[in-house]
């Protein structure tokens, strides 16, 4: 059974404290998924189970752009420009994982249902310690 849950990964959170991903100048991409993929907490690295195939989607996915890092009080939070695929296809959810680290993950994201596009893209939340997909707080 498929288990999507949208979620930063234990082990990104783990390796964080280990000083394995520099956001400055590592490589990230997103993956996009179907329904039936098994992403979520335990998820440890970029997988082709359940990717999406088709439509001008290419494997691996494609790298993110504009990453900012931010604080705010007592949260630290990391964001992205949208991520536009260009492809025509149907997803379920998506991984961001960093390549330059043996593709380790690092969040999942569920869209709640399966989303069909001529033209994909992912829009990114406001980058805002309440907001921004990545962030830590104390």
């Amino acid at each position: 059974m498929s288990s999507i849950v949208q979620t930063q990964t234990t082990s990104f959170k783990k390796e964080l404290y280990q000083a394995v991903h520099d956001f400055t100048t590592d490589t990230f991409k997103i993956a996009l998924y179907t329904a039936n993929a098994d992403l979520n907490a335990a998820t440890t690295v970029y997988t082709t189970s359940n990717e999406v195939t088709g439509g001008g989607y290419v494997a691996g996915g494609i790298a993110l752009t504009g990453v900012t890092i931010n604080s705010d009080g007592y949260t630290a939070y990391v964001n992205f420009n949208n991520a536009a695929f260009g492809a025509a296809v149907t997803a379920r959810c998506a991984l961001i994982y960093n390549v330059t680290k043996a593709n380790r993950s690092v969040a999942v994201l569920d869209f709640g249902s399966d989303k069909t596009s001529s033209s994909f893209l992912v829009t990114m939340p406001s980058n805002t310690a309440t907001t921004a997909l990545i962030r830590s707080s104390n």
